[in-house]
């Protein structure tokens, strides 16, 4: 409930913009001690100032002692200062722990006293207590500190270690439906599982374990979660037959249909199609003819 009253606080009272970077570390000057702490500017003649709290205060700290700091907004929203860094700054990327989901948002612990707020309009899909993210910081319009999941691939590096083949273990950031699916490999690399794998289990925060099958001109990872070809090809075979099964013993197209319609019908790549068909053409078990294949 404590939550739910300080929020609509903050959303009744006028909050005007920091002349200091929210968000970020910065190293700035002591220019006066009080009872409640140090006042710190960005020069030490600074006609702006920030509160660092009396506990962050330490005795080697003086009068123009240059010091390093976060500045973000107290419960009070507050602009202060805090010589503890959290795990996360603003244009940087950070798996962070789900503390509390309340009705207006999920609480996340950075690593300072006031937890970070990831609004509802900035997840992808749901979240639960308990859970790790993979979410980047931000200021809104009120210049607030929020969290997002939202567009986490401008933040991911595009210069990958991997190379063709190199199995990777990444974390699901956006389900791109029409594309695929989007993984930050090592929480720090961007890459793409394609639609035409099979992942309607798969959900965004989900950890896998995925081949890379490609890395493209502009360093992004294409990723499988299919074994090697050769490895499928029994797979794919097995499910061609229960398919043959289900279609009373023969199938209405052929490896030349379009790929839209092998998708549909048994979840496989058209590639991945023909080649467990040649398998099976192979051992004898389908026949094709007449634009059919047909279990033998």
């Amino acid at each position: 409930m404590e939550r739910k009253k300080n929020f609509g606080k903050m959303k009744k009272q006028k909050v005007e913009r920091s002349v200091f970077n929210l968000g970020e570390v910065s190293r700035l000057y002591v220019l006066r001690f009080t009872d409640f702490g140090a006042y710190l500017g960005r020069d030490r003649e600074d006609t702006e100032s920030v509160l660092l709290p009396k506990k962050n205060v330490t005795e080697d700290m003086q009068q123009g002692s240059e010091v390093e700091v976060f500045i973000y907004r107290d419960s009070s929203d507050r602009v202060i200062a805090t010589t503890d860094i959290p795990v996360i700054t603003t244009h940087k990327l950070a798996v962070l722990k789900v503390k509390e989901v309340s009705n207006i948002g999920a609480f996340l612990d950075w690593g300072l006293d006031k937890d970070l707020l990831l609004p509802y309009r900035e997840m992808e899909g749901r979240v639960e207590e308990g859970e790790e993210i993979l979410v980047r910081l931000y200021r809104d319009k009120s210049d607030r500190l929020c969290a997002s999941q939202r567009g986490l691939w401008k933040y991911l590096s595009t210069n990958p270690p991997y190379r063709k083949g190199d199995v990777v273990t990444g974390r699901v950031y956006e389900l791109g439906h029409d594309f695929g699916t989007f993984v930050a490999v090592d929480d720090k690399y961007n890459g793409m599982i394609p639609r035409h794998e099979k992942n309607e289990t798969l959900h965004v925060g989900d950890k896998v374990t995925v081949r890379v099958t490609g890395v493209k001109e502009d360093g992004k990872l294409d990723l499988s979660m299919r074994e090697d070809a050769y490895k499928e090809i029994q797979n794919d075979g097995d499910v061609i037959l229960e398919l043959l099964d289900s279609y009373a013993g023969t199938l209405p197209f052929t490896e030349k249909a379009s790929p839209e319609v092998i998708l549909r019908e048994t979840g496989m790549s058209k590639a991945a199609f023909k080649r467990a068909v040649g398998h099976l053409y192979k051992e004898r078990k389908i026949v094709i003819e007449n634009g059919r294949i047909r279990k033998n």
